[in-house]
């Protein structure tokens, strides 16, 4: 019996948008929808970082491509390729989301959004310990996305998708038009046996 439904596939493959219109689709339903999604940001048509945005909409900095004269002062920095990751933004706009998802009324029916777990977030020892409480709770059905398989395993994302509670969807240039009913499908099944 799947509990969470993940969402997997090469970056830029369309996965974030896949959740957005899902969350539309349950919002419409009358599922009450929570957590964050990551975007990019471009400056002049170049990415130059990404933000984590909430569902409520509020924004705040995940990582920026590393400017050469903000050099940090004694912090340990956190980097993936050419980003500098801001532990701080993310976990500040991040960690607070977690402690809420619990606390809702055991009544209503949720799906928690997290995009994604990857390198970025997984520095976060905080952000670790909040999604493996928020997988084994019963308040509330995850809808997330990990990475494809690549170099090194991250540990977190192999857990996730190895759990027996876990629907793993690939997402492809494929399937990504047509995938949308199943994801959908498979969260009001989790959603059914939450309840």
């Amino acid at each position: 019996m799947f509990k969470h439904v993940f969402l997997t596939g090469p970056p830029g493959v369309g996965k974030t948008t896949l959740v957005q219109k899902a969350c539309e689709a349950l919002v419409s339903s009358g599922v009450g929808v929570e957590g964050f999604y990551t975007e990019e940001v471009r400056e002049g048509g170049r990415r130059v970082g990404f933000d984590v945005v909430t569902v409520t909409g509020e924004r705040g900095h995940l990582s920026r491509i590393r400017d050469n004269a903000s050099v940090s002062h004694g912090r340990r920095e956190y980097t993936v390729g050419q980003y500098v990751v801001d532990l701080p933004s993310f976990e500040n706009l991040a960690l607070p989301l977690f402690r809420n998802v619990g606390s809702a009324d055991g009544s209503s029916r949720k799906v928690f959004v997290i995009d994604e777990i990857g390198k970025m977030e997984l520095f976060s020892q905080s952000f670790i310990r909040a999604v493996r409480q928020t997988l084994d709770s019963s308040s509330c059905t995850i809808l997330g996305t990990i990475p494809i398989p690549k170099g090194k395993p991250l540990g977190l994302v192999e857990e996730v998708r190895s759990r027996r509670d876990v629907k793993v969807f690939t997402v492809s240039k494929e399937n990504r038009n047509v995938i949308l009913q199943d994801i959908l499908a498979t969260l009001q099944e989790c959603l059914k046996h939450a309840a």
